[in-house]
């Protein structure tokens, strides 16, 4: 245990859980609002922001930890020009995302949200569902969780297609440019890609529209990558079938037209919200902590 007057000042940018809290303060003096200019240290999650006003007001800063994959909010550009090492928790959640993935499409094609509430409000006649294999499967975005959902996609897909920056050899799939192309050949697309300003909208009415009206949509990346209304609007006039959203806009806010939707199923950005993947990422938050005050290279730096 380090005597509070040495702990190093560390600014917790985002809520953690109770246990990498306690870690965090046997090793930091914790500043949740005005962290002092003696702040070493940033906490973070995958949706915060480090910009360079944020690092102006910390000139002692060494170290962003992400606690998460995203870092589409960390000005990496303004980080590296002073010298401010950013890590981020890759790996340990890349399964449990890639379940969710599958979760949602399967969800969504088999109406299991709609049959549950209709059963639970004493119903049982429901409307048919779709079949969810022999389907066609598109992935934007092929890095380590859009492999991971290529690999559970496969046993139901009749084909699988995906962008990445160019065609993989190791992924067995049709590999598609861009993500126009992509939708036109998909009847499922999913989500997998990073967020920032060269995805935001990505999915726009144009690529609604060449999924076409028997398509789904599943997002387990950002909420940036989807021009919402455009979703909303796709989804309202049939020109895409459903939706499963792990990821929105506004987080935590949920258009009230989505929640009313019954060919939507919804989930509060959970992908990593696993008991094992929160502890592991936990754990790797504190190891480059530890690593880099330590005078060491952190575990997982960008």
């Amino acid at each position: 245990m380090t005597d509070n007057r040495t702990r190093p000042d560390l600014y917790l940018l985002s809520g953690v859980s109770s246990a990498l809290e306690a870690a965090l303060a046997a090793r930091f003096t914790l500043h949740r609002a005005d962290p002092p200019v003696t702040t070493r240290a940033i906490v973070g999650g995958g949706t915060s922001v480090v910009d360079a006003p944020l690092l102006d007001r910390l000139p002692a800063l060494e170290i962003v930890a992400i606690h998460g994959v995203g870092h589409d909010g960390i000005d990496l550009a303004a980080t590296r020009a002073r010298g401010v090492v950013v890590t981020t928790t890759p790996d340990v959640l890349t399964d449990d995302v890639a379940d969710l993935a599958i979760g949602l499409m399967l969800a969504v094609q088999r109406r299991i949200v709609a049959n549950d509430r209709a059963v639970r409000q004493g119903g049982w006649q429901v409307p048919l569902a779709r079949r969810a294999s022999g389907r066609r499967i598109g992935i934007y975005g092929l890095g380590q969780i859009g492999k991971a959902i290529a690999a559970r996609a496969r046993p139901f897909a009749r084909e699988l297609h995906y962008t990445a920056r160019t065609a993989k050899t190791d992924v067995e799939g049709v590999f598609h440019a861009d993500i126009a192309s992509l939708a036109a050949a998909c009847d499922v697309l999913i989500l997998a890609a990073p967020g920032g300003a060269a995805t935001r909208h990505i999915v726009d009415a144009a690529v609604l529209a060449a999924l076409g009206p028997d398509s789904i949509l599943v997002n387990i990346a950002r909420g940036s990558l989807v021009d919402e209304p455009a979703l909303v609007a796709a989804l309202r006039s049939g020109a895409i079938a459903g939706a499963g959203l792990d990821v929105f806009a506004d987080e935590p806010v949920v258009p009230d037209a989505l929640v009313a939707m019954e060919q939507v199923v919804l989930s509060p950005h959970q992908g990593s919200g696993t008991v094992v993947a929160r502890a592991d990422m936990a754990a790797l938050v504190v190891a480059n902590l530890d690593a880099h005050f330590a005078g060491s290279p952190p575990l997982t730096p960008l």
